[in-house]
């Protein structure tokens, strides 16, 4: 899986490398408390629709009359 964390830089601040940390470490919490749950995984179909699909393919072909 790709990381797709952005790398934070402060620039142009007048802020002490503890400071800069600090803030930096603020705004990657917030983007870590903040961002959307991870999807849950596909799990394929109901049983129900699998078993369905199963009988259906098990099934002998409709008798014809004619």
């Amino acid at each position: 899986m790709p990381n797709r964390r952005p790398k934070l830089e402060l620039l142009g601040s007048s802020a002490s490398p503890e400071e800069a940390a600090a803030v930096i470490a603020a705004v990657e919490q917030f983007l870590r408390q903040t961002a959307p749950p991870v999807a849950a995984p596909d799990e394929g179909p109901s049983p129900w629709v699998r078993t369905a699909m199963i009988e259906g393919v098990e099934r002998e072909p409709p008798q014809r009359w004619i």
